[in-house]
């Protein structure tokens, strides 16, 4: 029997009720993120965020991961795995971004669609250890296969919080919809993968480790 995937409606129920569990959690991990960022971006002329920031994001999406799955998710976590693995995850982040960019030059709309279809890489950088880091962007592709419109509509239905976040100058942002929004993409990561291995897209292994189908 094939697998069902969630809807975006209970994925996104489920990304509101542990946020609701680990709010003070999420915003802390949202929060330093933002704040070590822009302290880079300062200090080294935007420098340090080439560098660093690529990595934060994916031990986001590990951390945010965690929380979705009901994982004891916490700051010093994060904190405390934020360099693990540095070199593979600022490669497979940067590889990611170079693929994107070299679309984008040709025209704005293939840029969109190659970003949907790598946007699960930094969740696999953070999830599958095993995996190289040119093998996680193959993975991604494979996974949103069928489902990239289904990822852009999920962005889409946040439009209306960001719009209030904005009125609260980020203040919203900050304690509830990033944080909401990050466990909602990691709940669609998460169904991508379970879909994926169980209708025979991807082998289990693949996110092993083993040798990736090209």
């Amino acid at each position: 029997m094939s697998y069902i995937m969630k809807t975006r409606q209970e994925i996104k129920e489920i990304a509101k009720n542990e946020l609701r569990l680990n709010r003070g959690q999420c915003i802390g991990v949202y929060l330093l993120t933002a704040i070590i960022a822009a302290i880079l971006s300062f200090v080294t002329a935007g420098f340090g965020s080439i560098i660093l920031a690529p990595v934060m994001s994916v031990a986001c999406c590990g951390f945010f991961l965690a929380v979705y799955r009901g994982g004891n998710a916490t700051v010093n976590q994060w904190f405390s795995t934020l360099f693990d693995r540095f070199l593979e995850k600022l490669g497979g982040f940067l590889w990611m971004v170079l693929w994107i960019m070299l679309w984008s030059f040709l025209f704005y709309i293939p840029g969109i669609i190659k970003a949907l279809s790598y946007s699960m890489t930094p969740y696999i950088l953070a999830d599958c250890p095993r995996v190289k880091p040119t093998d996680a962007l193959r993975l991604s592709m494979r996974m949103t296969r069928g489902y990239k419109m289904d990822i852009f509509v999920a962005g889409l239905s946040f439009f209306g919080w960001q719009l209030l976040s904005a009125f609260t100058f980020g203040l919203l942002d900050l304690l509830h919809v990033g944080p909401y929004m990050q466990i909602t993409y990691a709940g669609i990561y998460e169904e991508l993968k379970k879909n994926a291995i169980e209708n025979g897209v991807i082998a289990a292994e693949e996110f092993e480790g083993a040798p990736v189908m090209r």
